[in-house]
């Protein structure tokens, strides 16, 4: 997930596969925030290691280090991922950067975004998307790629959450648990 969205930004900063935009300063906002690289990409998988590599320590006092450092991880993790989620989020929701016809001529901005006088957002009424003049596709660009990414990015803070929660779950408990187990006593010999 993390390299899903690592490549969602990528592209975002990319519209058409074209650097040109990029360079002249015609990118969408969100994308140009890179958290697709540097939250959901870098810092999950910095900290996907961390919870890996702190899992292999043996005895009482490292399992109790283990699971802090689990939990510490995986906040971090869960604090990049949801990031991440909120600005594709918005992104999505704000629409392109793009150059369409504005009353005073062509120009660059966010045509699309939510105005209290729209009726719909423009996500739902397509006949809108053709606003945008260039770059060629954006609209679709943006949409498909910050709902991928976001979508990647709100599964990573669900499973970061649900390992927050098992990893409290396991020191509060801790590991003989199951090593404790009852066992029944051996039948009495000769009677």
């Amino acid at each position: 997930m993390a390299i899903v969205c690592m490549l969602s930004n990528i592209l975002l900063l990319l519209p058409n596969l074209d650097i040109k935009f990029l360079l002249e300063g015609h990118v969408t906002r969100e994308a140009t925030w890179a958290t697709g690289l540097w939250a959901s990409g870098i810092m999950v998988l910095v900290g996907a290691r961390a919870i890996l590599l702190s899992s292999r320590t043996r005895g009482c006092c490292a399992f109790r280090t283990q699971m802090l450092r689990q939990v510490l991880s995986s906040v971090l993790c869960l604090l990049a991922a949801s990031t991440c989620c909120l600005v594709s989020v918005t992104g999505l929701v704000q629409g392109p950067l793009c150059l369409y016809n504005a009353t005073t001529g062509q120009t660059w901005d966010v045509p699309l975004k939510p105005s209290p006088h729209s009726p719909t957002p423009y996500l739902y009424n397509r006949t809108l998307w053709s606003v945008c003049l260039q770059p060629h596709g954006v609209v679709q660009w943006n949409v498909v790629l910050f709902s991928v990414m976001g979508g990647a990015s709100m599964l990573q803070t669900v499973l970061c959450a649900s390992n927050i929660l098992n990893t409290l779950l396991g020191l509060i408990v801790g590991p003989g648990l199951c090593q404790n187990q009852v066992t029944p006593e051996p039948a009495p010999r000769g009677s």
